[in-house]
């Protein structure tokens, strides 16, 4: 039974590793489809309170989605398999892109394939958003709760975290049913000692002519990349902040464009983005490096989720904290609706008159239709989409 479950995790984390594309909003969205509709292993409440809590811990959001999964579906080897699995393809099509770079001095064109695909991801985040979205905003104080949060991070730029804590707490005390004598007690102390993280960021240096260096202990590249993946909030772009102030100014490992190049690598693969560390690991330091460098980037995930999943229904149980909890789950789809929004905007316009890609638009709604009317999955979506858009771009039906 228990190796059964184990290949079904496996099976499924590893497809969704494969076509992953678009980011961790996308990827949740998969998920979500998958484990939730599909499945049925969770209910969409038991998925939100994973998602709200995910967003309050460092690292990869849709990683540690997976990992949680694991973890609920078969124990403590569910947790390493779903983890892995959902790495593992990007860090094999990653490491393949190294090493052409490093042999090649170039990196592939897949362009094509991805202006199809992008327009698809839109249709399966919106088909998630729109069931996460009637679970989560259940009342109209939850609904005035995720516009506030919504507007403050779109409008203010207020950092994501801070918005979901604000959200959360503002909750907590509008949320909870006077009726109830009672004080916050334990259980605040719980949520506060469940929140409380403190972090060390990478000091700046004076930006310079730098050589790359070829001699890196594999220690210290393990440790550096450790050290981003227990304090990163923010995902890719808080990423790519660490990495030009570490790499590229204060050790001088990489260059500047060794780092752009290793962005792009990044961007246009699929699965977690975080990946680009296996990029760097390589050119610093080949198999071993690329090895170490994933392990230190990835490994907080799985502590940080094997400590706060045994805590999610003790927050579910208290009268308190289960306000903050429904406060986040509102919060964490309105962070989902300003990132989609963004990324629509980014998708589906172009600098020259008409201003909207057509093409890419008409993708966008048929995958939507086929999404949300036929239940047609994400993986067909996404590999379908791609070959029309490479069809596209090589047909010259698109500029």
């Amino acid at each position: 039974m228990l190796f059964s479950r184990l290949g079904e995790l496996a099976a499924l984390f590893f497809k969704l590793g494969l076509i992953g594309f678009g980011g961790p909003i996308a990827h949740i969205a998969m998920i979500e489809d998958e484990v939730v509709k599909r499945r049925r292993w969770l209910t969409s409440d038991h998925f939100l309170d994973l998602l709200g809590a995910t967003n309050l811990i460092p690292g990869p959001n849709s990683t540690e989605m997976a990992i949680h999964i694991g973890y609920i579906y078969a124990g403590w080897l569910g947790l390493i398999v779903a983890g892995v699995s959902f790495i593992l393809p990007a860090v094999l099509i990653t490491s393949i892109f190294a090493w052409i770079y490093v042999d090649y001095g170039t990196l592939p064109q897949i362009s094509p394939v991805l202006y199809g695909i992008k327009p698809a991801v839109l249709a399966i985040i919106f088909n998630a958003l729109w069931g996460l979205s009637k679970k989560a905003v259940k009342n109209r104080k939850l609904l005035i709760i995720a516009i506030a949060v919504g507007l403050v991070v779109l409008v203010l730029h207020v950092n994501e975290v801070l918005a979901l804590l604000l959200g959360g707490f503002i909750g907590m005390i509008w949320l909870y049913p006077r009726n109830q004598n009672k004080t916050p007690g334990n259980q605040t102390n719980l949520l506060i000692a469940l929140l409380t993280t403190s972090t060390s960021w990478p000091t700046t240096s004076a930006i310079g002519t730098v050589e790359v260096s070829t001699s890196i202990p594999l220690w210290e590249l393990g440790w550096f990349f450790l050290k981003i993946g227990s304090v990163l909030f923010g995902g890719g772009y808080v990423l790519i902040a660490f990495l030009q102030t570490g790499l590229v100014q204060e050790y001088g490992w990489l260059t500047q464009q060794q780092l752009l190049d290793a962005i792009a690598i990044g961007q246009f693969t699929p699965g977690p983005v975080l990946s680009t560390a296996t990029f760097i690991g390589y050119i610093l330091a080949g198999i071993p490096g690329a090895i170490v460098a994933t392990v230190g980037i990835f490994l907080p995930s799985f502590v940080f989720v094997a400590a706060l999943n045994p805590l999610v229904p003790r927050l579910r149980s208290s009268a308190w904290t289960k306000c903050f909890l429904d406060a986040v789950n509102a919060s964490a789809v309105a962070l989902m609706v300003v990132a989609t929004l963004q990324l629509a905007v980014a998708t589906l316009t172009i600098a020259k008159s008409p201003y909207l890609d057509i093409f890419g638009i008409a993708i966008a709604l048929i995958s939507t239709v086929l999404i949300t009317r036929y239940r047609v999955n994400a993986a067909w979506l996404v590999l379908g989409s791609g070959l029309i858009g490479f069809a596209g771009m090589t047909l010259g039906l698109v500029k």
